[in-house]
């Protein structure tokens, strides 16, 4: 008979005490991981501290091995929470949920946001916040998850690059490479914080585009959360 075997067949004769009351496996496995030696030619004495410190050990690699990774922030919700527009779901669906509640167009104004459509490569679609118009074919966007998972980005350039100058095809900042992307990316146009008939009424007036722009300077004013 081993010595392994013959340890175990000890501890099963139990004493009335509770020190020898462990099945025989347990002990091969305490023996196995070096809490206890096989040698000993006395019946086993399995100390309460190794024990308490071999099973709570396990205890905390099992709830380390339970908690879930942290989720990376998207571009809808730091879009939602930067514009004040108040649209949810993927950003692909954002154009459709804003037709008659907020205004949507192709010239880009501070504080709105530029719809991405969904591509084989950005399943999701993205949305950004332009943060500043540079130019008739050029803009400083604030957004999410774009260079990198989570990562926030402030003032990437975005260049329209379609050919009629009405922003459906875009190159966007990407940070690994420090350059614009290679690839166009297609995108319906812009949505503005403002409902549809709000921006008519004020447009009468010459003032839709300053009420959008003073709306952007108080929301950029406030700190982000993210």
């Amino acid at each position: 008979m081993g010595t392994l075997e013959r340890h175990a067949r000890l501890t099963l004769r139990s004493r009335k005490d509770g020190v020898y009351r462990n099945k025989g496996s347990l002990v091969i496995k305490l023996i196995s991981a070096g809490l206890v030696s096989a040698g000993l030619r006395q019946p086993l004495r399995i100390a309460a501290a190794p024990m308490r410190a071999f099973f709570g050990m396990l205890a905390l690699v099992g709830m380390a091995m339970a908690v879930p990774a942290q989720a990376h922030l998207q571009c809808a919700p730091y879009a939602r929470e930067v514009s004040g527009i108040n649209l949810h779901g993927n950003a692909d669906g954002w154009w459709d949920q804003a037709s008659g509640i907020y205004a949507r167009g192709n010239e880009p104004q501070v504080g709105s946001v530029l719809a991405f459509r969904a591509t084989h490569v950005m399943r999701a679609g993205h949305v950004a916040v332009v943060a500043k118009v540079v130019d008739a074919r050029h803009v400083l966007l604030n957004h999410a998850n774009w260079s990198r998972p989570g990562m926030i980005e402030h003032g990437a350039m975005a260049e329209d690059v379609s050919p009629n100058g009405d922003w459906s095809q875009v190159r966007v900042w990407y940070a690994p490479t420090h350059s614009l992307g290679l690839r166009p990316s297609p995108t319906y146009g812009f949505i503005y914080g403002r409902s549809p008939r709000s921006v008519l009424a004020n447009a009468d007036h010459g003032t839709a585009a300053q009420e959008v722009t003073a709306l952007a300077d108080a929301q950029h004013a406030s700190p982000s959360p993210y």
